[in-house]
């Protein structure tokens, strides 16, 4: 495979740097809100599309602004004095072969499902505003997303980067584990004041772990200032317990580090999201596709949410880089850290990158030049199947955030 070059890095594993940073914006996050409901919308164009024409047509939904509302929390039960107004833009495919599709009816439908099904005070119909700013796409990338029926080779849309790497450290799975345990079901009917938008930011400094966690509590299960800050400390133990589950580091737990008893100024919401008063948010400004913010860790700035799962590269080469680094790691002991950076350039078969780039941790007994042909076959295995991705997008068993 002439465009795959392997280089063996010698450098202080990941894990065992002294410092560490790792953050996670949960599901009520307003950039993550943002993030769903393009993809949201994506997967229902797949469906309709599929359905309807047998094949998956050009879309690119993966623009999109929250505007936040604003709001006037209250103990035992607050209000909303202006909504919030999400604004999905993009790209998708209107109309084909004299079938209307109806765009503007998927993007109200899937974002009222999702908003639904993740939240368990906010109610889209009253707290929402959807406002749906979706056009066809030029006819250039139109016409080169359609040669695919002609070659049956899905073809490039951009000239763009993909970066992966394995495994997660322990500080990054903790703070996954936090943030998908605070937003359980589980949870919210143990602990109902928690709200969904829950903010992780992990440190690590040597064999201390720090989480500071902003979390938006709901004011109608909230009766007092005191009970407010009893609830914090219920949480605080919360977090803690379910850190040490993971890691037997020293772990340090702050909870809405901004509250100030003196002046009675806390993070108190009345659907549980800043977005109701204090934040709007965006497509791709949260998590990458693993889920996490790691500053310390190769990313790219590309927005998958919402992009179409066939020609997008800057979908498809963050999941497949993800996927082929989480392989090497499983399936070669010798290898204990693995980067994976691909490129394309538009207009080529997806599933030949012009660069294919892995940089690999080795552990101290191992030689590269005997894994080279276990490594091809990994790498060519994950390009050659990379179409399989858009079944594992449109039915949830893979998420881009």
């Amino acid at each position: 495979m002439q465009r795959l070059t392997t280089t063996a890095i010698n450098t202080i594993p990941y894990a065992k740097q002294p410092v560490e940073i790792v953050e996670r914006k949960g599901m009520g996050h307003p950039d993550t809100i943002c993030d769903a409901l393009a993809e949201e919308l994506s997967r229902s164009l797949c469906q309709f599309y599929l359905e309807h024409f047998g094949l998956v047509l050009h879309h690119n939904v993966d623009k999109a602004l929250l505007w936040g509302g604003t709001s006037q929390p209250l103990f035992g039960g607050g209000k909303i004095l202006a909504p919030m107004e999400i604004f999905l833009a993009g790209r998708a495919t209107c109309a084909y072969k004299g079938i209307r599709v109806p765009v503007e009816e998927l993007m109200h439908d899937s974002a009222s499902n999702w908003l639904e099904s993740n939240f368990h005070v906010l109610d889209p119909a009253q707290h929402i505003k959807l406002h749906c700013l979706i056009r066809p796409g030029s006819m250039d990338l139109v016409e080169l997303y359609l040669r695919q029926k002609e070659t049956g080779i899905a073809l490039a849309n951009d000239t763009s980067c993909g970066v992966g790497y394995a495994p997660l450290s322990e500080l990054e799975r903790v703070v996954l584990q936090i943030e998908n345990k605070l937003n359980s079901n589980e949870i919210k009917s143990l602990h109902p004041e928690i709200g969904e938008d829950i903010k992780v930011m992990g440190t690590r400094r040597c064999d201390t772990v720090e989480l500071t966690i902003a979390c938006a509590f709901i004011d109608r299960y909230i009766s007092s200032l005191q009970d407010y800050f009893d609830k914090k400390l219920q949480l605080a133990s919360l977090v803690e317990h379910e850190a040490k589950l993971t890691t037997h580091k020293q772990v340090m737990v702050t909870i809405n580090a901004a509250d100030d008893i003196a002046t009675k100024s806390i993070y108190l919401t009345v659907t549980g999201t800043s977005a109701e008063s204090g934040d709007d948010g965006e497509v791709g400004r949260g998590n990458r596709v693993n889920g996490l913010i790691t500053p310390y860790r190769p990313m790219n700035m590309e927005a998958a949410a919402g992009k179409n799962p066939v020609t997008h590269v800057g979908k498809l080469y963050n999941i497949v880089a993800q996927q082929i680094a989480d392989s090497l790691v499983q399936e070669l002991d010798e290898i204990e850290e693995a980067y994976c950076y691909l490129v394309s350039q538009i207009g080529s078969p997806i599933n030949e990158p012009k660069i294919v780039d892995l940089r690999l941790q080795l552990r101290s007994d191992a030689d590269i030049e005997g894994q080279r042909s276990s490594i091809a076959e990994i790498v060519h295995d994950k390009l050659t199947n990379i179409s399989l991705i858009q079944q594992m997008l449109t039915d949830r068993s893979i998420h881009v955030y």
